[in-house]
């Protein structure tokens, strides 16, 4: 037991050098990002794999219905421009990898 503790303790402390955060705090902005992704994903209406026309196409249309010419509101603009950066940036990062 105290030898599963120890290797434990060396690899959280390894994972503290060598990713420069705690193993609980990657997990942690994990599980951020894909909350961030699914509400982006819910506001413009797309499945998961969209693909980055897809993701413009999308925003398009939410911003017709949401722009203040339009009666909608500049918050609402920006939260559907937000949800479209946030998808295409994970979009660039998914086909990075």
């Amino acid at each position: 037991m105290i030898k599963l503790l120890w290797l434990v303790v060396l690899a959280s402390l390894a994972c503290r050098l060598l990713a420069g955060r705690w193993p609980w705090q990657l997990f942690a902005a994990r599980n951020a990002s894909r909350s961030r992704i699914n509400r982006a994903r819910g506001l413009l209406g797309l499945p998961e794999g969209a693909s980055r026309q897809e993701i413009l196409d999308a925003h398009r249309r939410l911003v017709a219905t949401v722009h203040p010419d339009k009666g909608g509101t500049s918050e609402r603009v920006h939260e559907a421009n937000e949800a479209r950066d946030i998808l295409l940036g994970a979009l660039d990062n998914r086909s990075d990898t």
